[in-house]
Protein backbone atom coordinates (compact mmCIF):
# COMPACT_ATOMS: atom_id res chain seq x y z
CA UNK A 1 0.00 0.00 0.00
CA UNK A 2 1.04 3.60 -0.77
CA UNK A 3 2.47 5.36 2.29
CA UNK A 4 0.56 7.67 1.95
CA UNK A 5 -2.97 6.08 1.67
CA UNK A 6 -1.46 3.53 4.38
CA UNK A 7 -1.02 7.03 6.60
CA UNK A 8 -5.01 7.77 5.83
CA UNK A 9 -6.26 4.82 6.39
CA UNK A 10 -5.09 4.23 9.79
CA UNK A 11 -5.86 7.82 10.70
CA UNK A 12 -9.32 7.13 9.46
CA UNK A 13 -9.20 4.22 11.71
CA UNK A 14 -7.95 5.94 15.10
CA UNK A 15 -10.45 8.18 13.82
CA UNK A 16 -13.39 6.34 15.19
CA UNK A 17 -11.73 5.47 18.65
CA UNK A 18 -10.15 8.73 19.00
CA UNK A 19 -12.53 10.96 18.19
CA UNK A 20 -14.89 9.74 20.11
CA UNK A 21 -13.30 9.74 23.51
CA UNK A 22 -12.19 12.96 22.47
CA UNK A 23 -15.70 14.63 21.98
CA UNK A 24 -16.82 12.60 25.18
CA UNK A 25 -14.22 14.64 27.10
CA UNK A 26 -15.88 17.53 25.03
CA UNK A 27 -19.58 15.96 26.23
CA UNK A 28 -18.73 15.30 29.77
CA UNK A 29 -17.03 19.06 30.22
CA UNK A 30 -20.34 20.63 29.46
CA UNK A 31 -21.74 18.16 31.94
CA UNK A 32 -19.38 18.78 34.74
CA UNK A 33 -19.34 22.73 34.44
CA UNK A 34 -23.26 22.10 34.97
CA UNK A 35 -23.23 19.87 38.03
CA UNK A 36 -19.68 20.39 39.77
CA UNK A 37 -18.83 24.33 41.34
CA UNK A 38 -15.39 25.24 40.22
CA UNK A 39 -13.93 24.33 43.46
CA UNK A 40 -15.05 20.45 42.78
CA UNK A 41 -14.18 20.88 38.90
CA UNK A 42 -10.46 22.22 40.04
CA UNK A 43 -10.10 19.55 42.92
CA UNK A 44 -11.06 16.20 40.39
CA UNK A 45 -8.83 17.82 38.20
CA UNK A 46 -5.78 18.55 39.90
CA UNK A 47 -6.50 14.55 40.75
CA UNK A 48 -6.61 13.71 37.57
CA UNK A 49 -3.65 15.78 36.30
CA UNK A 50 -1.92 13.84 39.47
CA UNK A 51 -2.55 10.51 38.00
CA UNK A 52 -1.67 11.31 34.50
CA UNK A 53 2.25 12.29 35.85
CA UNK A 54 2.32 9.14 38.48
CA UNK A 55 1.35 6.70 35.66
CA UNK A 56 4.60 6.64 33.38
CA UNK A 57 6.97 7.66 37.34
CA UNK A 58 5.19 4.64 38.55
CA UNK A 59 5.17 1.97 35.60
CA UNK A 60 8.53 3.75 34.37
CA UNK A 61 6.69 4.25 31.17
CA UNK A 62 6.75 0.93 29.88
CA UNK A 63 3.77 1.51 28.14
CA UNK A 64 5.59 3.67 25.47
CA UNK A 65 8.29 0.75 25.18
CA UNK A 66 5.50 -1.90 24.46
CA UNK A 67 4.46 0.48 21.71
CA UNK A 68 7.62 0.98 20.17
CA UNK A 69 9.11 -2.72 20.83
CA UNK A 70 5.74 -4.48 19.50
CA UNK A 71 5.80 -2.17 16.12
CA UNK A 72 9.24 -3.80 15.37
CA UNK A 73 8.02 -6.86 13.48
CA UNK A 74 10.99 -9.50 14.81
CA UNK A 75 10.13 -8.59 18.25
CA UNK A 76 9.78 -11.42 21.05
CA UNK A 77 5.71 -10.08 21.26
CA UNK A 78 4.99 -12.56 24.67
CA UNK A 79 8.06 -10.80 26.17
CA UNK A 80 7.23 -7.08 25.66
CA UNK A 81 3.72 -7.96 27.07
CA UNK A 82 4.65 -9.56 29.95
CA UNK A 83 7.44 -7.49 31.19
CA UNK A 84 5.14 -4.24 30.53
CA UNK A 85 2.57 -6.40 32.86
CA UNK A 86 5.35 -7.27 35.29
CA UNK A 87 7.09 -3.53 35.25
CA UNK A 88 3.08 -1.96 35.78
CA UNK A 89 2.34 -4.17 38.61
CA UNK A 90 5.73 -4.10 40.56
CA UNK A 91 5.63 -0.37 40.16
CA UNK A 92 2.29 -0.05 41.73
CA UNK A 93 3.11 -2.35 44.47
CA UNK A 94 6.09 -0.40 45.48
CA UNK A 95 3.68 2.51 45.32
CA UNK A 96 1.59 1.49 47.93
CA UNK A 97 4.21 2.01 50.01
CA UNK A 98 4.12 5.77 49.98
CA UNK A 99 0.31 5.68 50.82
CA UNK A 100 0.89 7.30 53.96
CA UNK A 101 2.82 10.05 52.49
CA UNK A 102 0.00 10.54 49.86
CA UNK A 103 -3.10 11.08 52.71
CA UNK A 104 -1.05 13.83 53.58
CA UNK A 105 -0.93 15.68 50.77
CA UNK A 106 -2.72 19.38 50.83
CA UNK A 107 -2.33 22.48 48.61
CA UNK A 108 -3.73 25.60 49.85
CA UNK A 109 -7.63 24.78 50.61
CA UNK A 110 -7.56 21.15 48.57
CA UNK A 111 -7.28 18.31 51.00
CA UNK A 112 -5.98 15.92 47.95
CA UNK A 113 -4.61 13.64 50.78
CA UNK A 114 -8.46 12.78 51.57
CA UNK A 115 -9.04 11.25 48.01
CA UNK A 116 -5.90 9.01 48.10
CA UNK A 117 -8.08 5.99 47.45
CA UNK A 118 -9.15 7.33 44.85
CA UNK A 119 -5.68 8.16 43.34
CA UNK A 120 -4.54 4.98 43.84
CA UNK A 121 -7.61 3.28 42.04
CA UNK A 122 -7.27 5.95 38.75
CA UNK A 123 -3.42 4.83 38.74
CA UNK A 124 -4.05 1.16 38.73
CA UNK A 125 -6.94 1.57 35.99
CA UNK A 126 -4.88 4.10 33.93
CA UNK A 127 -1.76 2.07 33.98
CA UNK A 128 -3.07 -0.75 32.78
CA UNK A 129 -5.63 0.32 29.96
CA UNK A 130 -2.07 2.41 28.95
CA UNK A 131 -0.76 -0.86 28.50
CA UNK A 132 -2.73 -3.03 26.71
CA UNK A 133 -4.01 -0.20 24.27
CA UNK A 134 -0.24 0.51 23.28
CA UNK A 135 0.57 -3.13 22.79
CA UNK A 136 -2.16 -3.63 20.53
CA UNK A 137 -1.87 -0.69 18.71
CA UNK A 138 1.95 -1.74 18.18
CA UNK A 139 1.15 -4.88 17.19
CA UNK A 140 -0.75 -3.79 13.96
CA UNK A 141 -4.81 -4.34 16.15
CA UNK A 142 -5.48 -0.73 14.80
CA UNK A 143 -9.15 -1.58 14.31
CA UNK A 144 -9.56 -3.02 17.92
CA UNK A 145 -8.06 -0.21 19.44
CA UNK A 146 -10.33 2.13 17.53
CA UNK A 147 -13.33 -0.37 19.12
CA UNK A 148 -12.37 -0.17 22.09
CA UNK A 149 -12.26 3.77 22.06
CA UNK A 150 -15.44 3.58 21.16
CA UNK A 151 -16.84 1.31 23.72
CA UNK A 152 -14.80 2.99 26.63
CA UNK A 153 -16.26 6.47 25.19
CA UNK A 154 -19.87 4.57 25.89
CA UNK A 155 -19.15 2.95 29.35
CA UNK A 156 -17.48 6.05 30.48
CA UNK A 157 -20.04 8.19 29.64
CA UNK A 158 -22.44 5.88 31.23
CA UNK A 159 -20.56 5.81 34.64
CA UNK A 160 -20.82 9.27 34.73
CA UNK A 161 -24.11 10.61 34.34
CA UNK A 162 -24.80 7.49 37.08
CA UNK A 163 -22.34 8.28 39.30
CA UNK A 164 -22.62 12.07 38.86
CA UNK A 165 -26.16 12.92 37.51
CA UNK A 166 -28.14 10.35 39.64
CA UNK A 167 -25.67 9.86 42.64
CA UNK A 168 -24.76 13.12 42.41
CA UNK A 169 -21.43 11.38 44.49
CA UNK A 170 -19.09 14.69 43.53
CA UNK A 171 -15.56 14.29 42.76
CA UNK A 172 -15.86 10.89 43.92
CA UNK A 173 -18.32 10.07 40.97
CA UNK A 174 -15.75 11.89 38.74
CA UNK A 175 -12.76 9.33 39.51
CA UNK A 176 -14.55 6.07 39.39
CA UNK A 177 -16.34 6.70 36.48
CA UNK A 178 -13.31 6.89 34.94
CA UNK A 179 -11.59 3.66 36.87
CA UNK A 180 -14.98 1.83 36.29
CA UNK A 181 -14.53 2.48 32.33
CA UNK A 182 -10.45 1.61 32.36
CA UNK A 183 -10.87 -1.35 34.09
CA UNK A 184 -14.24 -2.72 31.67
CA UNK A 185 -12.11 -1.51 28.48
CA UNK A 186 -8.43 -3.93 29.93
CA UNK A 187 -10.77 -6.71 30.46
CA UNK A 188 -12.38 -6.00 26.72
CA UNK A 189 -8.84 -6.24 25.01
CA UNK A 190 -7.46 -9.03 27.00
CA UNK A 191 -10.73 -11.21 25.76
CA UNK A 192 -10.72 -10.07 22.00
CA UNK A 193 -6.55 -9.62 21.74
CA UNK A 194 -6.36 -13.27 23.80
CA UNK A 195 -3.79 -11.24 25.85
CA UNK A 196 -3.77 -14.11 28.18
CA UNK A 197 -1.46 -15.81 24.79
CA UNK A 198 1.34 -13.14 25.37
CA UNK A 199 1.56 -13.23 29.10
CA UNK A 200 3.84 -15.89 30.55
CA UNK A 201 5.98 -14.61 33.74
CA UNK A 202 7.84 -18.22 33.33
CA UNK A 203 9.09 -18.12 30.41
CA UNK A 204 8.91 -14.35 28.82
CA UNK A 205 10.79 -12.29 31.02
CA UNK A 206 13.97 -12.86 28.90
CA UNK A 207 17.36 -10.50 29.30
CA UNK A 208 17.58 -9.41 25.46
CA UNK A 209 13.78 -7.92 26.09
CA UNK A 210 13.54 -6.33 29.32
CA UNK A 211 16.84 -4.67 29.48
CA UNK A 212 16.35 -3.11 25.97
CA UNK A 213 12.79 -2.23 26.75
CA UNK A 214 13.67 -0.29 30.49
CA UNK A 215 17.08 1.13 28.65
CA UNK A 216 14.33 2.75 26.19
CA UNK A 217 11.42 3.83 28.20
CA UNK A 218 13.65 4.87 31.62
CA UNK A 219 14.95 7.95 30.03
CA UNK A 220 11.09 8.54 29.30
CA UNK A 221 10.20 8.88 32.70
CA UNK A 222 11.83 12.42 33.47
CA UNK A 223 10.56 13.52 29.77
CA UNK A 224 7.07 12.68 30.38
CA UNK A 225 7.64 14.82 33.68
CA UNK A 226 9.07 17.15 32.45
CA UNK A 227 6.35 17.40 29.73
CA UNK A 228 3.67 17.58 32.93
CA UNK A 229 5.67 20.57 34.17
CA UNK A 230 4.64 22.22 30.78
CA UNK A 231 1.45 21.28 30.58
CA UNK A 232 0.07 21.30 34.28
CA UNK A 233 2.02 22.28 36.80
CA UNK A 234 0.81 25.69 35.81
CA UNK A 235 -2.59 24.77 36.94
CA UNK A 236 -1.43 23.61 40.76
CA UNK A 237 1.01 26.60 40.79
CA UNK A 238 -2.25 28.96 39.90
CA UNK A 239 -4.02 26.95 43.16
CA UNK A 240 -1.08 27.45 45.29
CA UNK A 241 -0.59 31.65 44.15
CA UNK A 242 -4.28 31.85 43.96
CA UNK A 243 -7.06 29.55 44.51
CA UNK A 244 -8.52 25.93 43.93
CA UNK A 245 -11.55 27.85 42.20
CA UNK A 246 -9.00 29.65 40.09
CA UNK A 247 -7.79 26.93 38.69
CA UNK A 248 -10.67 25.46 38.49
CA UNK A 249 -11.50 28.58 35.72
CA UNK A 250 -7.81 28.01 33.97
CA UNK A 251 -8.70 24.20 33.76
CA UNK A 252 -12.12 24.82 32.50
CA UNK A 253 -10.69 26.99 29.82
CA UNK A 254 -7.71 24.45 28.81
CA UNK A 255 -10.74 22.32 27.86
CA UNK A 256 -11.45 24.36 24.91
CA UNK A 257 -8.55 23.79 22.77
CA UNK A 258 -8.86 19.85 23.18
CA UNK A 259 -10.38 20.84 19.64
CA UNK A 260 -7.40 21.41 18.23
CA UNK A 261 -5.91 17.66 20.09
CA UNK A 262 -8.66 16.27 18.85
CA UNK A 263 -7.34 16.72 15.06
CA UNK A 264 -3.84 15.93 16.47
CA UNK A 265 -4.14 12.76 18.06
CA UNK A 266 -5.93 11.08 15.67
CA UNK A 267 -3.51 12.13 13.28
CA UNK A 268 -0.41 11.71 15.51
CA UNK A 269 -1.45 7.99 16.46
CA UNK A 270 -1.57 6.98 12.54
CA UNK A 271 1.67 9.06 12.29
CA UNK A 272 3.89 7.14 14.61
CA UNK A 273 3.38 3.72 12.90
CA UNK A 274 4.09 5.04 9.27
CA UNK A 275 7.15 7.11 10.66
CA UNK A 276 8.76 3.77 11.76
CA UNK A 277 7.63 1.93 8.97
CA UNK A 278 9.39 4.36 6.92
CA UNK A 279 12.19 5.43 8.20
CA UNK A 280 15.06 3.01 6.45
CA UNK A 281 13.12 4.26 3.28
CA UNK A 282 15.56 6.36 1.26
CA UNK A 283 13.12 9.24 0.62
CA UNK A 284 11.91 9.12 4.06
CA UNK A 285 12.77 13.07 4.17
CA UNK A 286 10.51 14.09 1.35
CA UNK A 287 8.09 11.92 3.24
CA UNK A 288 8.42 13.38 6.45
CA UNK A 289 8.06 16.96 4.72
CA UNK A 290 5.01 16.77 3.09
CA UNK A 291 3.43 15.63 5.89
CA UNK A 292 4.64 18.37 8.34
CA UNK A 293 3.40 20.65 5.54
CA UNK A 294 -0.42 19.21 5.75
CA UNK A 295 -0.53 18.59 9.71
CA UNK A 296 1.00 21.87 10.70
CA UNK A 297 -0.69 24.25 8.06
CA UNK A 298 -4.39 22.46 8.65
CA UNK A 299 -3.33 22.09 12.37
CA UNK A 300 -2.87 26.57 12.57
CA UNK A 301 -6.18 27.03 10.64
CA UNK A 302 -8.15 25.19 13.21
CA UNK A 303 -6.13 26.85 15.99
CA UNK A 304 -7.12 30.43 14.32
CA UNK A 305 -11.11 29.61 14.18
CA UNK A 306 -10.98 28.68 17.59
CA UNK A 307 -9.61 31.82 18.93
CA UNK A 308 -11.70 33.58 17.12
CA UNK A 309 -15.24 32.31 18.45
CA UNK A 310 -13.90 31.20 21.99
CA UNK A 311 -16.28 33.60 23.71
CA UNK A 312 -18.89 32.15 21.69
CA UNK A 313 -17.52 28.17 22.30
CA UNK A 314 -17.28 28.97 25.98
CA UNK A 315 -20.20 30.93 26.88
CA UNK A 316 -22.42 27.86 24.88
CA UNK A 317 -19.99 25.02 26.58
CA UNK A 318 -18.67 25.62 29.62
CA UNK A 319 -21.52 28.17 30.82
CA UNK A 320 -22.33 31.06 32.95
CA UNK A 321 -20.02 30.16 35.94
CA UNK A 322 -17.28 29.45 33.85
CA UNK A 323 -17.50 31.92 30.85
CA UNK A 324 -14.52 34.27 32.09
CA UNK A 325 -12.06 31.57 31.31
CA UNK A 326 -12.54 32.67 27.66
CA UNK A 327 -10.02 34.77 28.38
CA UNK A 328 -7.20 32.41 28.84
CA UNK A 329 -8.22 30.26 25.52
CA UNK A 330 -6.86 31.59 23.03
CA UNK A 331 -3.38 32.06 24.80
CA UNK A 332 -4.02 28.30 25.71
CA UNK A 333 -4.74 27.52 21.62
CA UNK A 334 -1.44 28.53 20.78
CA UNK A 335 0.49 26.79 23.70
CA UNK A 336 -1.66 24.03 22.43
CA UNK A 337 -1.11 24.31 18.57
CA UNK A 338 2.62 24.35 19.08
CA UNK A 339 2.33 20.75 21.81
CA UNK A 340 1.31 19.60 18.84
CA UNK A 341 3.57 20.60 16.68
CA UNK A 342 6.10 19.56 18.82
CA UNK A 343 4.47 16.35 18.73
CA UNK A 344 5.47 15.77 15.30
CA UNK A 345 8.84 15.86 15.93
CA UNK A 346 8.83 13.33 18.49
CA UNK A 347 7.80 10.70 15.87
CA UNK A 348 11.56 10.92 14.72
CA UNK A 349 13.16 10.19 18.65
CA UNK A 350 11.09 7.29 18.61
CA UNK A 351 12.10 5.45 15.22
CA UNK A 352 15.36 6.84 16.26
CA UNK A 353 14.93 5.21 19.78
CA UNK A 354 16.67 8.06 20.90
CA UNK A 355 14.81 8.62 24.19
CA UNK A 356 17.19 10.64 25.65
CA UNK A 357 17.43 13.40 23.67
CA UNK A 358 13.70 13.44 23.99
CA UNK A 359 14.13 14.28 27.51
CA UNK A 360 16.62 16.92 27.03
CA UNK A 361 14.72 19.23 24.87
CA UNK A 362 12.00 18.68 27.21
CA UNK A 363 13.75 19.56 30.09
CA UNK A 364 14.78 22.63 27.62
CA UNK A 365 10.92 23.83 28.05
CA UNK A 366 10.41 22.81 31.11
CA UNK A 367 13.02 25.03 32.75
CA UNK A 368 11.31 27.99 30.59
CA UNK A 369 8.03 27.14 32.12
CA UNK A 370 8.78 27.07 35.71
CA UNK A 371 10.79 30.11 35.21
CA UNK A 372 8.44 31.80 33.73
CA UNK A 373 5.59 30.58 36.15
CA UNK A 374 7.49 31.93 39.13
CA UNK A 375 7.71 35.26 37.57
CA UNK A 376 4.07 35.88 35.74
CA UNK A 377 1.45 34.11 38.20
CA UNK A 378 2.28 35.71 41.43
CA UNK A 379 1.42 38.65 38.95
CA UNK A 380 -0.98 37.72 36.53
CA UNK A 381 -2.76 34.63 37.95
CA UNK A 382 -3.77 32.53 34.80
CA UNK A 383 -2.81 35.06 32.36
CA UNK A 384 1.04 34.37 33.27
CA UNK A 385 0.62 30.75 33.65
CA UNK A 386 -1.40 30.88 29.94
CA UNK A 387 2.13 32.89 28.38
CA UNK A 388 4.18 30.53 29.96
CA UNK A 389 2.72 27.33 28.97
CA UNK A 390 2.48 28.73 25.16
CA UNK A 391 6.22 30.45 25.28
CA UNK A 392 7.77 26.87 26.56
CA UNK A 393 6.05 25.14 23.89
CA UNK A 394 7.55 27.09 21.18
CA UNK A 395 11.03 26.90 22.78
CA UNK A 396 10.86 23.30 22.12
CA UNK A 397 9.59 23.16 18.78
CA UNK A 398 12.36 25.28 17.90
CA UNK A 399 15.05 23.25 19.28
CA UNK A 400 13.46 20.42 18.39
CA UNK A 401 13.71 21.69 14.60
CA UNK A 402 17.19 21.86 15.15
CA UNK A 403 18.03 19.07 17.29
CA UNK A 404 16.40 16.38 14.69
CA UNK A 405 18.36 17.64 11.43
CA UNK A 406 21.03 15.43 11.83
CA UNK A 407 18.37 12.32 11.78
CA UNK A 408 15.69 13.55 9.29
CA UNK A 409 15.81 17.17 7.09
CA UNK A 410 12.65 18.45 7.31
CA UNK A 411 12.35 21.08 5.32
CA UNK A 412 9.80 24.03 6.88
CA UNK A 413 8.57 27.06 4.83
CA UNK A 414 9.81 29.38 7.50
CA UNK A 415 7.99 32.64 5.67
CA UNK A 416 4.49 31.03 6.05
CA UNK A 417 4.92 29.48 9.45
CA UNK A 418 5.83 32.52 10.76
CA UNK A 419 3.77 34.68 9.45
CA UNK A 420 0.47 32.34 10.36
CA UNK A 421 2.18 32.20 13.93
CA UNK A 422 2.52 36.04 13.92
CA UNK A 423 -1.46 36.68 12.92
CA UNK A 424 -2.08 33.65 15.23
CA UNK A 425 -0.86 36.08 18.15
CA UNK A 426 -2.52 39.07 16.70
CA UNK A 427 -5.90 37.47 16.82
CA UNK A 428 -5.44 36.61 20.58
CA UNK A 429 -4.08 40.29 21.59
CA UNK A 430 -6.71 41.58 19.75
CA UNK A 431 -9.30 39.23 21.37
CA UNK A 432 -8.36 39.69 25.09
CA UNK A 433 -7.66 43.17 25.13
CA UNK A 434 -10.53 44.22 22.82
CA UNK A 435 -8.13 46.72 21.31
CA UNK A 436 -11.07 48.15 19.36
CA UNK A 437 -14.28 46.90 21.06
CA UNK A 438 -16.13 43.84 21.54
CA UNK A 439 -17.61 43.88 17.78
CA UNK A 440 -14.88 45.60 15.89
CA UNK A 441 -12.24 43.48 17.67
CA UNK A 442 -14.22 40.57 16.53
CA UNK A 443 -14.08 41.42 12.91
CA UNK A 444 -10.53 42.56 12.80
CA UNK A 445 -9.52 39.22 14.54
CA UNK A 446 -12.16 37.93 11.51
CA UNK A 447 -9.78 39.28 8.89
CA UNK A 448 -6.86 38.11 10.83
CA UNK A 449 -7.93 33.98 10.79
CA UNK A 450 -8.78 34.37 7.17
CA UNK A 451 -5.53 35.97 6.10
CA UNK A 452 -4.47 32.18 8.03
CA UNK A 453 -6.99 30.00 6.24
CA UNK A 454 -5.72 31.53 3.19
CA UNK A 455 -2.39 31.14 3.77
CA UNK A 456 -2.84 27.62 4.87
CA UNK A 457 -5.43 26.61 2.77
CA UNK A 458 -3.39 23.99 0.43
CA UNK A 459 -2.69 22.02 3.56
CA UNK A 460 -6.21 21.81 4.59
CA UNK A 461 -7.48 20.92 1.20
CA UNK A 462 -4.86 18.28 1.00
CA UNK A 463 -5.61 16.72 4.18
CA UNK A 464 -9.09 16.37 3.45
CA UNK A 465 -8.24 15.07 -0.13
CA UNK A 466 -6.20 12.47 1.33
CA UNK A 467 -9.22 11.19 3.95
CA UNK A 468 -11.59 11.21 1.32
CA UNK A 469 -10.03 9.74 -1.49
CA UNK A 470 -9.33 7.10 0.69
CA UNK A 471 -12.61 6.63 1.66
CA UNK A 472 -13.84 6.77 -1.75
CA UNK A 473 -11.64 3.93 -2.26
CA UNK A 474 -12.64 1.86 0.68
CA UNK A 475 -16.59 2.27 -0.83
CA UNK A 476 -15.64 1.62 -4.59
CA UNK A 477 -14.18 -1.35 -3.36
CA UNK A 478 -17.20 -2.45 -1.59
CA UNK A 479 -19.31 -1.88 -4.36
Amino acid sequence: MDKYKKLASNTIIFAIGTFSSKLLSLVLTFFYTRVMDTGSFGGATLIQNAVNILVPIVTLAVNSAALRFAIDKKSDKRGVFTTGVATTLIGFAVFCIFAPLVTKININDFNMGQYAVLLYLMLLGSSLRQLCQQFIRGSGHVKLYAVDGVIATATSAGFTFLYLGAFKWGIYGYILAIFTSDMLSVLFMFVCAKLWNFLDFKHGLKKNTVVPMLKYCIPLIPTVILWWIINVSDQYMVTYFDSVAESGLYGAGYKIPNFVIIFSSIFIDAWQLSAVDEYENEHKARFFTNVFKVYSGALIAIGAMLVLFCRIITDLYLGEEYYYSWHYVPILVIATTFSCLVNFFASVYMAEKKSVRSMVTAACGAVVNIVLNLILIPKFSSYGAAVATAISFVTVFIIRIIDTRQFVRVKINYLKLLASAALLVGMAVIMIFEVAGEWQSFAIAFVLAAAIVTINFRSVTDILHLLSEKTVNKKSKKA
